[in-house]
């Protein structure tokens, strides 16, 4: 018998949210893990708020509402507030029941630009690697390190001189320039005199010009992008194109290949080193047992393996085919060998944060801003690898 397609309303709906997401789902467990290390930091979240005034959004749902949307490769605030208005799944997930309203997005962005910043991403990412179920799987005594670019929220068109501005540009160079105001001839003004001239056509200004930049010489010391004046011109190798970036780094514990610091700085030569340092040293400050740090051939430099001797970190530094930095006291052994081998597991969140997680162009502008949108982002690679990893 064919059953009837009527649609009628219902007057009541009892949905226990907790019964419609299946039991083996992956969120599951991202979940348990998020909520457990966001209880961990409910004092940090007390000090950002004041006792008096009008309630926020809690930062707990702003968190993972902003997990989420890196997860699921969401582009906008916007999408991710119409998705979570019907999205039973998204709903769960952060915390909202089934007749509960959506926050306006102007004000979600808001609320989540004063509270994710560099500082309480890397909270957040340490609460996470601090679980108790986490914890066990990271290694404590060998890393590896790695950088990449991250192209910036500016086109090249903003990267315009530091001093003044630069000459406007004529929509059609290939047209006859026009004649200046106070040259005239005496054939001219006879003209004038006996008929009227035609109107002049105005060239019409378009919203995006296009600009040749050829045979100009451009670099960082003597321009700079109106859009984002943090982000700075750089090319990856030699001879492949320059574009306005930052540079991410990240450093991997190598038994599963889950990254425990993020950065990022400005792009240059000397970036890789500076951060390596710096991550090392915010992950295990003052450490005394014997590191080892992998790392590819552009870490091959004296000053670097100089600074983690000292460090009692042991470089395990891929080696240059000239003047390298490394020698036989470190190859000799078999952990060097099993480094290089481990080290380029590190290009994976690389490549998941650009593909899933929407780092292939910074979506914010600033140092500061796209510094804690890089580090969530790792954050969120760590959890999308747990459920697997905690199951096996």
């Amino acid at each position: 018998m064919r059953g009837t397609d009527e649609a009628s309303e219902s007057l009541f709906s009892y949905v226990d949210l907790e019964e419609r997401i299946p039991a083996g789902h992956p969120l599951h467990k991202i979940r348990q893990i998020v909520n457990d290390a966001l209880t961990s930091l409910d004092a940090e979240f007390d000090a950002l708020y004041t006792d008096f005034g009008r309630p926020s959004i809690a930062p707990e749902r702003l968190i993972r509402a902003s997990l989420l949307q890196i997860l699921f490769s969401i582009r906008s605030e916007r999408q991710l507030m119409e998705q979570m208005d019907y999205n039973l799944l998204f709903r769960w997930f952060v915390g909202l029941g089934i007749d509960d309203p959506v926050w306006v997005p102007t004000v979600f962005s808001k609320n989540r630009d004063r509270l994710l910043t560099t500082d309480m991403s890397r909270k957040v990412m340490a609460a996470i690697l601090a679980h108790p179920q986490v914890k066990p799987l990271l290694s404590d005594e060998h890393f590896s390190v790695d950088g990449t670019l991250v192209k910036a929220w500016a086109s090249m068109k903003s990267f315009q001189p530091k001093e003044g501005t630069a000459p406007p540009q004529n929509d059609d160079p290939s047209g006859p320039p026009s004649p200046p105001a106070d040259e005239t001839s005496p054939d001219t003004d006879q003209a004038q005199q006996t008929e009227t001239q035609p109107m002049t056509d105005t060239p019409r200004q378009t919203r995006n010009p296009e600009v040749n930049f050829r045979g100009q010489k451009r670099s960082n010391a003597t321009h700079a992008s109106v859009t984002d004046p943090d982000a700075r011109l750089y090319k990856k190798a030699p001879g492949a194109a320059a574009m306005l970036c930052f540079m991410g780094h990240t450093l991997m514990e190598n038994r599963n290949g889950l990254v425990v610091q993020a950065e990022l700085t400005h792009a240059d030569g000397h970036g890789e080193r500076k951060a390596a340092l710096e991550m090392i040293n915010r992950h295990s400050p003052g450490s005394t047992r014997r590191l080892t740090l992998g790392a590819d051939k552009g870490y091959d430099s004296a000053d670097f393996v100089a600074d983690l001797r000292r460090m009692v970190v042991t470089p395990h530094v891929a080696q240059k085919a000239r003047h390298s930095a490394i020698d036989g006291r470190t190859t000799r052994h078999l952990g060097y060998a099993l480094s290089q081998r481990r080290r380029k597991k590190i290009e994976e969140p690389f490549g998941w944060a650009k593909t899933v997680g929407g780092m292939s162009q910074a979506v914010h502008r600033g140092l500061d801003r796209v510094c804690a949108q890089f580090t969530m982002t790792m954050a969120a690679c760590n959890l999308a690898r747990l459920p697997k990893l905690l199951t096996a």
